[in-house]
């Protein structure tokens, strides 16, 4: 296992979509690549009791995110036969339609890009510190829970 430093996978406000455009572009020249999966997470203009929700607010313990996040790209490189893996994750304010989360993984073959993908967006939400405070038109808001599936994948 190649010892890869620990990157910050955090950006201030939403994940414009020209910047995934030029994640995928970078990838062009990398020709033992034959696979890219990608997780784009969006905000949803859920409808709930308090109201219509209009944004979310993203804050984190960055630090310590950062770290577990590094023992997850370890644990994931390991795992899976990947080239590349990139994580980005919004903080502050994000628009309902915008993006928060952006998940890229590469491989030789369309498998494993897949089962790393799916097995990386669901340890980033069941194990970082991250938080989402849903505001709604009224500007009420409250604190997001993330829900996961009965069957995890062990």
């Amino acid at each position: 296992m190649k010892d890869r430093k620990v990157k910050s996978i955090f950006k201030q406000g939403p994940i414009a979509p020209e910047f995934i455009a030029e994640s995928l572009k970078k990838h062009q020249t990398k020709t033992k690549i034959g696979a890219h999966a990608m997780f784009m997470g969006q905000i949803r203009e859920d409808e709930t009791e308090k109201g219509k929700v209009c944004s979310m607010v993203y804050t984190a313990y960055e630090e310590m995110a950062n770290e577990l996040m590094h023992e997850i790209r370890e644990e994931v490189f390991e795992r899976f036969d990947l080239h590349c893996m990139h994580v980005y994750h919004s903080l502050g304010e994000v628009q309902t339609g915008e993006l928060c989360l952006f998940v890229f993984v590469s491989s030789g073959h369309r498998k494993a890009s897949f089962e790393a993908c799916e097995y990386l967006v669901e340890e980033i939400k069941r194990k970082l510190p991250i938080f989402g405070k849903e505001i709604y038109e009224n500007q009420e808001h409250a604190w997001k829970r993330n829900q996961f599936p009965e069957n995890t994948m062990e």
